[in-house]
């Protein structure tokens, strides 16, 4: 070490208690301090994640498993959770196609209007999902640019399925890019730039060089992705029209029940999303702990 680093660690240290000193030194604060810190970050755990996930369940199951079952059986909740599972079944790819194509441009090459592309990747964080919809409407409905169009032609957008889709796919758009972007960046491109001088093409260079390098981090990009795409409800709201066995998404028809008083329906459609996000995290935290075993043997 040198320099300033150096010359700070140096300052640290005393003779005979090298690094256990200096790492003492560091984690110096008082015990309750750390307890402390602790006890609110459990707290705030229980109050907020939790309780709500254990009273979701506990008001799902409170007529007991015949009316759960019963719930989930009815033709309009069958037909919510096809039409979500159409609409991350569609979402997702699209999204994985994009998102891997513009990390890739965006962190291998130089080109002009690059920070304008990273800009657009980042709109649908910025613009509220009720607006996306209401754009949707616009453009697609039957008083919209296109609208009256597509209705000459039997084509219908809005208050159908390819709006649930199209309203999809766009709140969905950052997750993949956005995680591999800085993946891409950090890795540079010399691995790909020698693969291309040693004569591979550039679906080999991608297959065999740059895939590897990316897997974990697009396999964690893809499970956010399909996590907002079923738990979506802003803007698949506004362009669903809210038709009962047709374009309710489960979110929707978690709340035309709730609003219906038919609570014990209601949140055992909502435990079903809630296991939904269950099995995302514990996936996601799989995809985490192999990504960090695969970095500590690639540093060994």
């Amino acid at each position: 070490m040198s320099g300033v680093g150096g010359a700070l660690a140096g300052s640290l240290s005393l003779p005979g208690r090298g690094s256990l000193y200096e790492k003492k030194v560091a984690t110096r604060d008082p015990v309750f301090v750390k307890y402390a810190v602790i006890g609110i970050s459990l707290t705030f755990f229980a109050v907020f994640l939790l309780l709500p996930l254990f009273a979701v369940f506990s008001e799902a199951l409170r007529k007991g498993w015949d009316a759960y079952f019963a719930a989930l059986a009815e033709p309009d909740t069958i037909s919510s959770i096809k039409l979500t599972l159409i609409a991350a079944a569609i979402a997702v790819p699209l999204n994985l196609a994009f998102g891997v194509a513009a990390a890739w441009s965006i962190a291998k090459f130089d080109f002009p209007l690059k920070r304008l592309l990273v800009t657009f990747i980042d709109l649908p964080f910025s613009v509220s999902p009720v607006v996306a919809g209401l754009i949707y409407i616009l453009v697609f409905g039957a008083q919209g640019w296109f609208g009256p169009t597509l209705a000459a032609n039997g084509i219908k957008i809005v208050f159908a399925i390819p709006g649930i889709i199209l309203a999809t796919i766009f709140v969905t758009v950052p997750f993949i890019a956005r995680e591999l972007i800085p993946l891409m960046q950090a890795q540079g491109r010399d691995e790909e730039e020698a693969a291309v001088v040693l004569g591979a093409s550039g679906w080999q260079t991608f297959w065999n060089v740059t895939l590897p390098n990316i897997k974990w981090g697009l396999l964690y990009g893809v499970i956010l992705c399909n996590a907002r795409a079923m738990g979506e409800f802003g803007a698949v709201s506004v362009v669903s029209g809210h038709i009962r066995g047709e374009t309710n998404t489960m979110p929707l028809h978690v709340e035309i029940l709730y609003n219906e008083y038919q609570f014990a329906a209601a949140f055992a459609v909502a435990s079903l999303l809630a296991l939904l996000a269950l099995v995302t995290l514990a996936i996601k935290s799989y995809v985490e702990w192999r990504a960090a075993r695969d970095i500590a043997k690639s540093q060994a």
